[in-house]
């Protein structure tokens, strides 16, 4: 018997009817009763990634590298890949990822189905902006080959649609040159948002990578700033020795509390920085909690919430600072809190998240209804903004909030494949 599907942060639970290994992307569909959801590596929080009564085709299977031109940099692989293979087989080959999530484990079509978003939006783009092509397999047995020039609709459709247009059994992707596995990182501390905008500004022009962790406990706001570049060639690179923590066990009750998460900002915001800028290998950069395993076990048997919304330009700076102080308000901090913005690239995708403005992306232990009662005051904030939550990170938004952040929704129905479902789908469109 399988272990259950679960999404990464423990909620909402999902009783599934079945789970269908994929092992093979020339083979059909499997055509059990009820409905079918694609089911990468189950990194997405929420359930966008489950599919409660209906079955879930698990797709790690579908594991192989098809081809890559070592001259172009153009990689065909199946949708089963995580992120991090791909960077193992090409970094040492001078390509690395044009676009990558704060984390490698997550699956190809993962990464196409939630159009993900890195630290570089307003250079690269999201995800899906790099995708040559893929092949949409669908319940009836027709597979569609899609890129942005052919059958551009249903590429727009499938690119942060969620996973809800079939199954996406193999892409193409465009990496990008890069001199080595290093990063040329700039950190410094600040205070006040005001502070925080005029850095971005700074940085933005300058620089490829952009972000800033915020202590959201903080009377008033205050974090570091980071921004960064692929370090140019060396004569020599430092050492690296990837971290190999875990944890080992999952707690009764979370780890992370109001007494632990002020004692953790104060120590981070206050740690040592380096006075000009200094190599970092790409890993700690990129994904700074994958070097600990299972890390998503500190929040307890209880689960977590991350809550993401992005807020257009014109509202932006009044919505962040109204958000974190509800926040600061409520006690109900986060220790992973990350604030950046993004560019005027037009999304990729009909549903895409990812669009002009500022991301703020919180996790906060379930505390049940005092968390819930938080984010309503949060929902309340966004919509007046304008803005919108991030499907991928969501396990509560009502249906009025997705609608009003995602207004090509009812276009982007017309492209659901007629057996394939998620909770989240159905939460949003009762």
């Amino acid at each position: 018997m399988s272990a259950p599907v679960r999404s990464w942060n423990g909620l909402p639970q999902a009783a599934h009817a079945g789970q269908l290994a994929l092992q093979a992307r020339d083979a059909a569909l499997p055509t059990p009763a009820g409905s079918l959801l694609a089911h990468g590596n189950g990194r997405s929080y929420g359930d966008s990634c489950l599919n409660d009564g209906g079955t879930v085709l698990l797709t790690r299977g579908l594991d192989r590298f098809i081809a890559f031109d070592r001259a172009s940099g153009v990689l065909r692989c199946e949708a089963g890949v995580l992120l991090g293979d791909i960077v193992a087989l090409v970094l040492p080959q001078g390509w690395f990822l044009p676009v990558t999530p704060g984390t490698r484990h997550v699956t190809v079509g993962g990464a196409i189905a939630n159009d993900v978003h890195g630290k570089n939006h307003h250079v690269a783009g999201s995800f899906g902006h790099h995708v040559r092509a893929f092949e949409l397999l669908r319940s009836d047995g027709s597979r569609l080959l899609c890129g942005p020039d052919q059958l551009p609709q249903w590429f727009a459709a499938t690119v942060g649609g969620l996973g809800l247009t079939g199954c996406i059994v193999w892409a193409e992707l465009q990496l990008m040159p890069v001199p080595n596995p290093f990063m040329l990182v700039a950190e410094r501390r600040f205070a006040g948002l005001d502070s925080f905008w005029e850095l971005n500004a700074a940085a933005e022009r300058a620089a490829p990578y952009t972000v800033a962790w915020i202590d959201c406990l903080a009377r008033q706001p205050r974090g570091i700033f980071s921004s960064a570049c692929h370090a140019p060639p060396q004569p020599e690179l430092p050492a690296h020795r990837a971290a190999r923590r875990r944890m080992p066990f999952m707690p009764p009750v979370s780890l992370v509390n109001c007494l632990s998460l002020r004692a953790f900002n104060a120590l981070y915001y206050h740690r040592p920085l380096p006075a000009a800028p200094a190599l970092r290998h790409h890993g700690g950069f990129f994904y700074p909690l994958d070097g600990v395993r299972d890390w998503n076990r500190i929040y307890g048997r209880r689960g977590f919430f991350q809550y993401q919304c992005v807020l257009p330009p014109s509202t932006c700076r009044d919505g962040i600072a109204a958000i974190l102080a509800r926040i600061a308000a409520s006690g109900q901090g986060s220790f992973l809190a990350v604030l950046k913005t993004f560019g005027t690239r037009p999304p990729a995708g009909m549903l895409s998240f990812a669009r002009p403005g500022a991301t703020l992306a919180l996790d906060f232990p379930n505390r049940g209804a005092a968390s819930l009662r938080l984010f309503a005051d949060l929902d309340a904030i966004v919509a007046q903004a304008g803005g919108a939550l991030y499907p991928a990170k969501d396990a509560r938004m009502p249906a009025s909030l997705f609608r009003a952040g995602f207004p090509a929704w009812e276009a982007f129905s017309a492209f659901i494949d007629p057996r394939f479902s998620s909770s989240f789908w159905r939460r949003v469109n009762p």
